[in-house]
């Protein structure tokens, strides 16, 4: 398979298209506007829809990514859609799939499980936090099917491309490294801590962080892109 990997495009995705050679699946793991406006909401769809050299195109929201919370969780601001229209907005497109703590099955003979969701330990109160190391986090990696092959999470997992630059700390998921390493997914892909762009192999999963913008929000990193053997886990850059 011929996987491209992208993220935190934070509304600047038109830059990226160039930078997309097409293949089996296109994977977006969030943050893929300012603050979650219906404009940009639209205007991401929109671009998503229009790429057509993927077979399969699949993204999940990010923190910044406000209004694809449930209504109740949303902080009050006036030019934030409802997730109803969010949702319609959504329904209006057929070439891709938007996943928030769900899983699709890709192929017909022997297929890929793709699970996705957006959370993250709590930073500054932004959207799809919850509290670190609390039950309510560990309840949504429990969550995750024990025969995932692609894992993705906005955040990425404590100790694996986690960290800013200039800083020491891991920012990263505890509780989530504890689940990929019970369930051992073949990939897991994340964005979110933008300077932790880059690739990580423990053995048993490929960590790829696909943010393409860097800390000052520019478009400094390529989309990744792999060919990827399922049976042996074994992939190529390209």
């Amino acid at each position: 398979m011929k996987i491209t990997f992208i993220s935190d495009t934070h509304g600047r995705h038109n830059q990226i298209t160039k930078d997309l050679p097409g293949g089996n699946l296109l994977i977006h793991a969030g943050d893929m506007s300012s603050m979650g406006y219906r404009q940009e909401i639209q205007d991401f769809c929109e671009w998503f829809d229009s790429i057509d050299n993927y077979d399969f195109k699949v993204f999940i929201a990010g923190n910044h990514d406000w209004e694809f919370l449930d209504r109740e969780q949303l902080f009050v601001h006036k030019n934030v859609v409802t997730p109803k229209s969010t949702q319609e907005i959504l329904d209006s497109f057929k070439t891709f799939n938007y996943l928030r703590d769900e899983e699709i099955q890709i192929g017909n003979d022997n297929p890929i499980k793709i699970y996705g969701s957006p959370w993250q330990p709590e930073f500054y109160n932004w959207a799809f936090n919850l509290q670190r190391k609390g039950d309510e986090l560990k309840s949504k990696w429990d969550a995750i099917p024990i025969d995932t092959d692609i894992l993705i999470t906005h955040g990425p997992a404590y100790g694996y491309l986690d960290r800013v630059v200039g800083r020491t700390e891991h920012l990263g998921c505890e509780l989530l490294t504890d689940r990929i390493k019970e369930i051992k997914p073949k990939i897991h892909v994340c964005g979110h801590i933008h300077s932790g762009y880059g690739y990580v192999f423990d053995g048993d999963t490929h960590y790829i962080n696909a943010s393409v913008l860097n800390e000052q929000y520019r478009y400094s990193n390529k989309p990744l892109t792999v060919e990827w053997n399922p049976d042996t886990n074994e992939i190529e850059f390209l």
